[in-house]
């Protein structure tokens, strides 16, 4: 048996602030903790980086800036940070303590969820994501480990820019593969870039997890389930469980589409069409529940042990030792055995700790646990009889009169017709065909999909061929059956693109995500000087307005911010010039000494760049030299003697030519004027008579 190893962080104070009061979770990046703010008493959950990365500056200063950055959002739907740090070997941040558990712990309690339940958990979560597209952030690790919920019901995300932070540290870490490989999005695993549009995609596969328990994507390694989304597109949860509404499929479909150009521009966008379709379906008011087995709620629990044994948490006796569970079990074919979740209005219940289920016993956990019973809600749970009230009238029942049997007979023979025709339209009677459109305007082909009895969902596409408002074709496709009153796409030509009208000062993201909404690329041109913040927009080539062919490249002159003068601080002392740079936004720098110029000794003799010249936005750096440079004395009139001591006093060497050999000879000339500022060691010529 192996003897666990007591973490050296429990009982510890970090930044003499936050105490560490025990383990939430570890994983490959960081572990997270349970810990107090002492200063404001208040409980705090504490992200501890692992140590190799606190020795890299690139990496400190990029969690410095994505934490300051994530600390002026204010959403419900995101942690807030409180603070961050050093200490030592230990970088952290602070956090908002969220009391409950992640959605991956919810997911393998639960399994699938119904479309009420997705959209409970989905929305505030692209709520809070729309904040930080909106400030220009991209999270680029969105997966149900980084979702939370907690005991109140709240959704909340988790862990903006530690990805791009540890992408700063170079440093290569297989435990974020593993974590990530099944939610990053076509461009990350190709180019290794992001924007909001790739949090799109993250988030369009943690949908089709919770509608169908498993991801979209199989692979032996990480690296083959991240390559297995550049080839393949991600199918219809529809595909793989019986019952999901076609509106959470096309839901799904956007968001992942391979090219970001045909997913939703950002969050904002994806959450508007998801209200859209809550509204549509008339979705239940849902509380999602926290997982009732979450590290988090072990810690505390261990927390609340130790408190009252009047210790700290030993994290010897924790639960799963991973801050980045593995995914969610899949399966290579249709599920056949997951039960129609979506024709409930409930979650199914989390079993009890240690109880087991009979029936249950010997079955695929991932196909059946979640089978044989639902939580309903309070008031339909009480409009029901019970199991046991039902066993209490049965012998009742049995001593009715025949007479009563006689009629239930006659009854059932009335209703045998009926339900002949309910048959019919439960099988044959409630699909129809989705008529041909084709060609059609926009008006004509919706009225056609509407007198076939479909609610009809237009959706443009840009298309350079096809005249505007003419219908290219539906979802699904022609000639193909559904079922009356579901939803059909109309998918219609928006023409060719026109170059959206885009305010200077927007940020280049934010841009290239309009830009990419309406097909066309992004090529940033010259940078230039401005009012605008670094990074935005100044102008767009073809401006605003002017229709291009669909995938055409703009051009988009970009912002390096306001420009920076250095200031002339010839002459001055050395510490009043750092004082006057620093006030300005400058980084003085140490440069050595020198004789050039006229500045006096002590005192700074240039800068490099000169004083007046133009830095750009990203180089602050002033590079002073300070004057060692001699003033030379006059020693006109003095004897020989006297005038030698006087200039190498003055750190001179001296040369003298006299057409006497005596010491008390007067200097009649100097080389170089008594004033003029040289550099230590120069010669001074000077001339006597008798």
């Amino acid at each position: 048996m192996v003897t666990p190893v007591r973490d050296p962080l429990l009982g510890a104070v970090l930044d003499r602030r936050y105490r560490i009061d025990a383990l939430i979770a570890r994983g490959g990046m960081s572990s997270v903790y349970v810990g107090v703010d002492l200063r404001l008493d208040r409980p705090v959950a504490v992200k501890v980086m692992d140590p190799r990365y606190s020795s890299d500056p690139q990496f400190l200063s990029r969690l410095e800036f994505e934490a300051r950055a994530v600390a002026r959002l204010k959403d419900p739907g995101l942690v807030p940070v409180y603070d961050q740090g050093i200490d030592g070997e230990f970088a952290f941040l602070v956090m908002e303590l969220v009391e409950g558990g992640t959605l991956r712990e919810l997911l393998r309690e639960r399994g699938p969820m119904p479309p009420h339940a997705v959209a409970a958990v989905l929305g505030p979560a692209l709520g809070g994501l729309a904040q930080a597209h909106h400030a220009g952030l991209v999270h680029r690790d969105i997966k149900p480990e980084n979702v939370l919920i907690s005991d109140a019901g709240e959704v909340k995300v988790v862990d903006f820019g530690l990805v791009r932070a540890i992408a700063a540290a170079g440093i290569t870490s297989h435990s974020v593969i593993l974590g990530t490989a099944a939610y990053l999005s076509p461009e990350q695993v190709e180019f290794a870039a992001a924007d909001a549009r790739s949090d799109v995609y993250s988030a369009g596969i943690m949908a089709f997890e919770m509608i169908t328990g498993r991801t979209p994507f199989d692979g032996d390694t990480p690296l083959g389930l991240a390559y297995a989304r550049l080839n393949s597109d991600v199918p219809a949860p529809g595909e793989f469980i019986d019952g999901v509404p076609a509106e959470f499929d096309e839901l799904v479909l956007t968001a992942t589409a391979r090219d970001p150009a045909h997913r939703f521009a950002d969050a904002a966008q994806m959450q508007a069409a998801l209200t859209d379709i809550a509204t549509r379906l008339e979705l239940p008011r849902f509380t999602v529940p926290a997982p009732l087995r979450s590290a988090e709620r072990a810690s505390a629990e261990r927390v609340r042990h130790s408190m009252a044994a009047g210790g700290v948490a030993d994290d010897s006796a924790r639960g799963p030792d991973t801050a980045d569970p593995p995914e969610a079990p899949r399966t290579a074919t249709r599920v056949q055995t997951v039960p129609p979740v979506f024709d409930s209005t409930v979650l199914p219940p989390a079993p009890a700790p240690g109880y087991a289920d009979p029936e249950l016993a010997g079955r695929d956990p991932a196909g059946e646990r979640f089978g044989t019973a639902v939580m309903p809600d309070p008031a339909a749970f009480a409009a029901r009889p019970t199991l046991a009230a039902a066993a209490q009238d049965y012998p009742a029942r049995r001593t009715r009169s025949r007479r009563r049997v006689l009629a239930l007979l006659v009854a059932v023979l009335v209703l045998a017709g009926a339900l002949a025709g309910v048959g019919w339209w439960l099988g044959e009677g409630r699909f129809t065909q989705i008529p041909d459109i084709a060609g059609m305007n926009r008006t004509a082909a919706h009225h056609a999909l509407s007198e076939a009895g479909f609610r009809v969902v237009d959706k443009p596409r840009y298309d350079d061929t096809v005249a505007r408002d003419t219908a290219l074709s539906t979802s699904p496709q022609v000639g193909s059956r559904a079922t009356r009153s579901s939803s059909v796409t109309l998918n219609y030509s928006a023409g060719r693109p026109e170059v959206p009208q885009i305010a200077p000062g927007t940020s280049l993201s934010a841009a290239t995500a309009q830009l990419a909404d309406r097909t066309l690329a992004v090529t940033v041109g010259d940078r230039q000087f401005s009012r605008y913040p670094a990074d935005s927009v100044i102008s767009l080539s073809p401006a605003a307005g002017t229709v291009v062919a669909t995938d055409s490249a703009i051009t988009v002159t970009v912002s390096s911010g306001p420009a920076t003068s250095v200031p002339d601080v010839t002459g001055m002392s050395e510490d009043k010039a750092r004082d006057t740079l620093i006030a300005v936004g400058l980084t003085p720098v140490d440069a050595g000494s020198t004789a050039d110029g006229d500045a006096a000794a002590g005192t700074i003799a240039k800068t490099e760049p000169a004083a007046s010249s133009t830095l750009d936005s990203g180089d602050t750096t002033v590079r002073l030299y300070v004057s060692d440079a001699v003033t030379v004395p006059s020693v006109m009139g003095k004897s020989v003697s006297s005038a030698r001591d006087a200039l190498e006093q003055a750190g001179l060497r001296v040369k003298v030519r006299s057409l006497t050999h005596s010491s008390r000879a007067i200097v009649i000339y100097q080389s170089v004027s008594a004033g003029d500022r040289v550099s230590p060691g120069t010669q001074i010529e000077i001339g006597s008579l008798p």
